[in-house]
Order: C-alpha cells, then structure tokens, then sequence
C-alpha cells in the first residue's frame, strides 16, 4: 500500500485557510449530531515516528467541543496491562454512546513497534491479527463509527524531522535512540507497517493513509476524512430512527429440536455424610491450588448460570470458602445501568475480567444477551444472534493469553423451582431472594430452556466448556462444581 503514496502532494496556505474554516465548522456540528444520536467514535492515529501525529491530534480537536472527547496516548504496556489480554486496556477505554476516544498510537503498537523490538514474536503475529480483527468488528457492529489514520513520511524526510527537534534543547528528548535506529531501518519498519495496513483494511474500519510530509495537507485530508464519515453516519442513523426497531427472541423452522436440557438426568444425589468428607478434601486442594496458581500467574475465569434459584450462590459459596480472599473476585450481573448502557454490551465484562494470577467468578454472565435480553426483547435479533460469535472470541482472547475458562449451567426442573420458590415465600430470612419477576419468568420457562439449549451448544468449546450441573439435589451440585474446578485447574498446573 505505502509503496504507491505521492509524498509530494502539499496545500498552500491560502487554500488550506479556506477549507479549515469550513470543515471546523461542519465537524463542531457534526458531533453535535452525533453525540444527540448516541454514537461512539474512535480515532486512530498511527504512522512513522515525527510524522505529525501529536499535531494532527491537535488539530482535529480544535474542532471538537473538549467536553466530548478524550485523547488517549498509548506507550509500552505497564505491568497491570501486561496481567490482562492485550485488548483489555483498550476495551476499557472504548467510549460511551455519543462521545469521542482518540488514540494516539493504539493496539496496532503489537504489529510495529512491540514487532520490530521483537517484543510480539512472528508466532502471536496470526493470533494479534485475528483479535484485532474481532475487537473491531465487535465494536463496529455494536454501533461506534471506527476511523484510523495512518501518517505516512519518506526516510529521508523522517531524518531532517529528528535532527531538527535533536537540535533544541527543549525537543531533543522527543527522539529516542530507539527512533534513530528504526530510521536506520526505516524499510524494515516500512514493509512491517505495510503488511499490518494490508491485513487489517477492512469495510467496517478502514484506513486512510495522510500524506504527512505537507502538515496542511495532512491536516485538511484527516478533517475531511473524519467530516465525510461524520456526515455519512449522521444520515444512515437519521435514516434508520424513520425504521421500526426491530426485536425479535422468538424461534423459528431452524431452532435446535434435540434438547440438551432434557437428557440431563436431575435424579443424581449424594448423601450429606458423604458430602461433607468430600467438600473438605476438595477445598483443601482448592486452598493450595490458589496458592499455586497466583505464583504462576494464571488468571481463571468462572462463570455461572442457571434457572433462578438453580444454587449458584451456594455453589459460590463453596468455592470462595476455599480461596483467599485477596485472590478472587466475585461479581454479581444484574440489569446493566446508565453507564453500562452507554457502552458496548461486553465492555462491562471486560472491565471485570481478572488479571494474573487472580479469579473472576461471575453470577450471572455475558450470556445474558441470548437469554434474557433475547427473549425479552432488550435487544434485536441481529443483535443476539450475532453475540454467539462475539462471545466466543471473548473468551478465546481470554484463553490466549492464559486464562482457565470454566462455565457452569446449573440446571433444575420447574418443579424443583416452583418448590424453592415457595420454600423462599415463607422463609423471613429467605423472603429477600424472592421477587414477582421471579414467579413471572416461570410463564417463559420453555422460551428460555430452547434460548438455554442453543446458548450451550453455540458457545461450549474446547477452551471454555459448558459444564451442565446437575441441580436438583444441592450437595451433589455443589461437589461436581468444586470437582470439576478443581480437575481443570490441576490439569492446567502439569502444562505449567
């Protein structure tokens, strides 16, 4: 791509004066726009070191309103960053509907700079690609407007830039060493950036290479970049408020017919004396097995779902009795809020996801996007339908990276169910659990077991199962919990 660019294209003043007037004024009216539409934007500036991109930033947001957008500048991982999948410190900074994240260098630093320091080994190359790939989509399909720029200078003129800043004190120490020697290797650096803009153009994040030697050039072509796809997603989504949004959880001719949930035979039970004895054999080697996994630094991810009143919290509860408190976190999923809202579905998760040597439990999951968010209308079809893959790649990043992955469906029949539920009504201490939406959910019971079925056979991998459990006795429930933690964690600590 990089080899057919015109380096020699240049704006003369008067004309630059000209269209920078104009294209201010339409971009500050054009976020306006945006922002009322609730649309999230994210920015890219990538490119060739003393290419311009601090003040190509600079410019474009002299045009935004500073109460909308925040700029942020990506340098070599920190420690806590390198404790989580590369993406995550991005995914944690993915904006809210209607503001504006602008990235100065971004996750693409793995491909160039991390690449050519030979810190991402030629192995990971495939494995960055395809998650940036998925992280992109995700993000565009979920509605944010993705624009990269890539700021494109000769060797030659890369030169003359450092030397100029190295000449005055108060620039010097904007070049590095290590920006002198990618000069020195400037078409090493060149055919690595090349293949990166190759591999990952794509119709829903495309690139725009600047021609960045002429800065009014470069800054006129990225503001009218940023004000064409401003303009074109303004009228798409003008255009699809007129459209009834559609919502859709029901099942059509193409539902799975063979039911997982139905051959799970919820007759399995154990004595309590049994249970007990096991319980503590199996805490105990949880107890230990922490221990070992925060000295090797493996993050562990569980995850738990299951009809309501199905004993994921007892199930919880036995878990964490065993585990220091210092090297878990569980947390609880209920309805998303304001802020959740405001962004993509699965960045509440990711923000949560544990870092090195820690464990996540989640009571209750991302999954509710196929759940209750289809069933109930939250979201579109297009939407859960099309979660199955987003989450799938989630938890692929997840395992990447090193993580254990276990998710636990705890299943019970109606019932079963109908009894707890009562048992909970005329409990005092109990009451608290019980809610009329609870006893309203029942009426869906077949909905959401055909949801159930298909969500377990989508989204159960290799890497991150679904473990069914078996719920109608709670002792016999909980043991295969613990067991089944346990062996994996073993399991993963011989690969170690």
């Amino acid at each position: 791509m990089l080899e057919k660019i015109d380096l020699t294209k240049s704006l003369k003043k008067k004309e630059y004066k000209k269209r920078m007037a104009k294209l201010e004024s339409k971009i500050a009216f054009l976020q306006r726009e945006l922002k009322n539409l609730g649309v999230p934007v994210m920015i890219v500036f990538e490119g060739f070191g003393a290419a311009g991109k601090g003040t190509q930033i600079n410019r474009l947001i002299q045009a935004l309103d500073p109460r909308g957008f925040t700029v942020y500048s990506t340098d070599a991982e920190t420690k806590d960053e390198k404790m989580h999948p590369f993406l995550w410190r991005f995914w944690t900074k993915t904006p809210e509907k209607g503001r504006i994240a602008v990235f100065d260098r971004s996750w693409y630093r793995k491909l160039l700079v991390d690449r050519y320091e030979k810190k991402t080994s030629k192995k990971e190359i495939p494995i960055i690609l395809e998650e940036i790939s998925s992280f992109e989509k995700q993000l565009t399909d979920g509605g944010t407007l993705v624009m990269k720029f890539f700021l494109d200078i000769s060797e030659r003129e890369q030169k003359k830039r450092f030397h100029k800043l190295m000449e005055k004190k108060a620039t010097s120490w904007r070049v590095s060493d290590k920006d002198l020697d990618r000069n020195k290797h400037f078409q090493d650096y060149l055919e690595m950036a090349d293949e990166m803009l190759t591999k990952t153009d794509s119709d829903y994040a495309p690139w725009t290479i600047v021609e960045a030697e002429d800065d009014r050039y470069a800054t006129v072509k990225i503001l009218s970049t940023v004000a064409a796809a401003f303009e074109d997603r303004y009228k798409k989504e003008k255009e699809s408020k007129k459209k009834e949004r559609e919502v859709d959880g029901r099942f059509d001719k193409s539902e799975l017919n063979d039911s997982v949930l139905k051959k799970v035979d919820l007759s399995k039970k154990m004595e309590e004396k049994a249970y007990e004895k096991r319980l503590d054999e199996l805490q105990k080697k949880l107890r230990l097995l922490h221990g070992k996994l925060y000295a090797k630094r493996i993050p562990v991810v569980l995850a738990f779902e299951g009809w309501d009143a199905g004993g994921k919290g007892g199930a919880i509860k036995r878990l964490t009795n065993a585990l220091d408190p210092r090297g878990y976190t569980v947390n609880p999923t209920s309805s998303p809020n304001d802020i959740e809202r405001a962004h993509h579905y699965l960045w509440r998760f990711w923000t949560k996801m544990p870092k090195d040597g820690h464990i996540a439990i989640f009571d209750r999951t991302w999954y509710g996007r196929v759940m209750v968010e289809r069933i109930e209308g939250f979201c579109t079809t297009q939407d859960w339908q099309r979660a199955y893959k987003e989450i799938n790649q989630m938890e692929q990043q997840l395992v990447n990276h090193g993580a254990v992955v276990l998710k636990f469906w705890l299943h019970i029949d109606k019932e079963e169910q109908a009894r707890r539920f009562q048992d909970r009504q005329d409990n005092p201490e109990k009451s608290w659990k019980i809610t009329d939406e609870d006893w309203r959910n029942r009426e869906k019971w077949d909905l959401y077991e055909k949801a159930v079925d298909e969500m377990l056979v989508r989204t159960s991998t290799a890497d991150a199962p679904w473990i069914i459990v078996e719920g109608n006795d709670k002792l016999y429930a909980r043991i295969k919990v613990l067991e089944t933690v346990v062996n994996a964690l073993e399991k993963r600590m011989k690969k170690s």
